[in-house]
């Protein structure tokens, strides 16, 4: 097999390799201010942002490395310190209930199953582990997704990505480390806004795929972008409809394809207590009580109590 910085490559599949990863993570998602820069220090332009080195050192710090083992710990590193690109998308604030938020960070695959019975993405989720996901574009894209770390404000995930489809005669390998800091705050509605931010690490192999991404950067973090966004305006929808319409909500879990039926029943649960809870909110406006927000608070301060691991 040809080294990939031999092979012409198409920047379609580069954005394939980035935009399948950023998908499936859809961290609100993902799953993630923003003016297009490279990576490396001094640059200017390119995909992952125009944040200054400053603003890099200062995502790399935050991640919790020390939490991790010294295997993860090296994988992440090996992509951050050098990176073909990064970028931080554009930070986004959405009123949703904290658990549904939490959830569907870490059960990316819900989205996918309700976009695939919407018939709006031809992307295909597998579950290989319990923080482990696999997806494909059907267009020659798989990308393997691990969530290496996860509490109530802190997400991270690593994700390795392969191209090998009719754009290029060698595959295009990637990886990615993708970080989403949470914080939550109760409304004037009484609900919870939570707000969101995704940085991303890119590190493509080959010089002549790195050169390549880099050169399309712009293209692609544009993409990343409106995908983030998109996904987070989704992600409010799917707890607004679980407080006004559980039974309808509850139907789709049951419906999803893709997601496995421990992952429906979990989903349909987190519906449900969306549901009481807008109910508690009301009844106690009803009866003058404090207003209860949708994250079961009655002030926008938390414990920073968060199931970390």
């Amino acid at each position: 097999m040809r080294h990939a910085c031999a092979t012409p490559v198409d920047a379609g599949a580069l954005r394939r390799v980035v935009v399948a990863a950023g998908v499936c993570l859809l961290i609100a998602a993902s799953l993630g201010s923003d003016v297009p820069a490279m990576a490396n220090e001094g640059s200017g332009g390119g995909l992952l942002s125009a944040l200054t080195s400053r603003e890099r050192r200062e995502a790399v710090a935050a991640l919790p490395l020390q939490r991790l083992t010294p295997q993860a710990s090296q994988r992440i590193q090996r992509i951050t310190d050098k990176p073909t690109i990064y970028r931080r998308l554009p930070t986004q604030a959405i009123a949703c209930d904290r658990d549904m938020f939490l959830f569907l960070t870490r059960n990316p695959e819900v989205l996918v199953g309700m976009w695939d019975l919407m018939d709006i993405t031809k992307v295909s989720v597998r579950r290989t582990g319990a923080y482990q996901l696999e997806a494909q574009d059907g267009s020659g894209t798989t990308c393997t997704i691990d969530l290496v770390y996860g509490d109530s404000t802190t997400h991270v995930f690593v994700a390795t990505g392969l191209y090998d489809g009719k754009l290029t005669t060698s595959p295009v390998r990637g990886e990615g480390v993708f970080m989403l800091r949470s914080s939550y705050a109760k409304n004037s509605s009484g609900g919870t806004t939570v707000t969101g931010t995704l940085d991303c690490f890119i590190k493509f192999d080959g010089f002549g795929t790195d050169l390549l991404a880099r050169t399309f950067s712009g293209l692609i973090g544009k993409s990343a972008d409106v995908n983030f966004m998109e996904t987070s305006r989704f992600v409010a929808q799917v707890s607004q409809a679980s407080a006004v319409n559980p039974g309808g909500m509850v139907d789709v879990a049951r419906r999803l394809p893709q997601v496995e039926m421990e992952t429906k029943k979990r989903f349909a649960g987190t519906i449900l207590t969306v549901a009481k809870r807008a109910e508690l909110a009301k009844a106690g406006e009803r009866n003058g009580q404090p207003r209860v927000s949708a994250d079961g608070s009655r002030t926008a301060q938390r414990s920073g109590r968060g199931d970390k691991r």
